[in-house]
């Protein structure tokens, strides 16, 4: 009986921490997707701060675009039809973030806005990049081990 008895609670344990894991990835793409949001306000309040000359306005349309579109693309990348469309969509969020680093990376190196005012979105655009590619790669992983378990 005690036998049955710890193995049943052990079978509850795995499965309650599998819950638990389930629970802390929607957390996880939540807190993703609320960062990306709150960097796409961010990046619409600096555009509109910027100067309207003709470099002011070509650099403000390509980052409002690029810093816009991530976030996005990663909602996209929720409603995805297949893991391969999952890996897309987070590669092209991805893709978009780099683009909107590089243009804040310009701002700073012409001069158009200083390095202490950029700093802090230059790291959420850094740590958003770090935890995509992360996101994208571990999808691809497991994309690629599921159809290696299909064939």
């Amino acid at each position: 009986m005690k036998m049955h008895e710890n193995n049943s609670k052990g079978k509850a344990q795995k499965a309650k921490g599998k819950s638990g894991e389930r629970t802390t990835m929607i957390e996880k793409r939540r807190d993703l997707a609320d960062r990306l949001l709150e960097y796409a306000a961010r990046i619409i309040k600096l555009v509109e701060s910027l100067p309207n000359t003709l470099v002011g306005r070509r650099v403000a349309d390509q980052l409002l675009r690029s810093g816009t579109s991530a976030g996005a693309n990663y909602e996209e990348a929720q409603g995805a039809e297949s893991k391969d469309d999952f890996v897309h969509k987070l590669q092209i969020a991805l893709k978009e973030l780099r683009e909107s680093n590089y243009w804040l990376r310009l701002l700073v190196k012409s001069g158009k806005i200083s390095a202490e005012r950029m700093n802090d979105i230059l790291d959420e655009s850094n740590q958003l990049r770090a935890m995509l590619s992360k996101s994208a790669a571990t999808a691809k992983g497991k994309a690629k081990k599921n159809a290696h378990d299909e064939s």
